[in-house]
């Protein structure tokens, strides 16, 4: 999936978005549910350089949603500051989009 950002100056760098991927904890990871309502669930995560790993029970709601829709996509928050008195939040965070397989090994 490609689409521009609508606030295109906000966009961080390639180099950026992967450092963030590399250093993040956690991330919430969403996929198409039960009768196709969107599941998002938050899980620890492994970046390589190329690929995602998520590590997970060999059965659950986000196993069967991969078998049926191998379509998810991940967000990682790297900054989230909320500022009151300007009422408005300082946050840096990376979307990533792609299919899902299931590694057994």
């Amino acid at each position: 999936m490609e689409r521009k950002m609508r606030r295109s100056k906000q966009e961080l760098p390639d180099d950026e978005s992967k450092r963030i991927l590399t250093n993040g904890k956690y991330a919430v990871w969403a996929v198409a549910g039960d009768d196709d309502y969107p599941y998002a669930v938050p899980v620890n995560y492994a970046y390589d350089g190329n690929a995602i790993y998520i590590h997970c029970a060999r059965q659950g709601h986000k196993i069967d949603s991969v078998v049926r829709n191998s379509k998810c996509s991940m967000c990682v928050v790297d900054k989230d500051e909320v500022v009151p008195e300007e009422f408005t939040s300082y946050f840096r965070s990376v979307i990533v989009f792609g299919r899902a397989e299931i590694i057994d090994d």
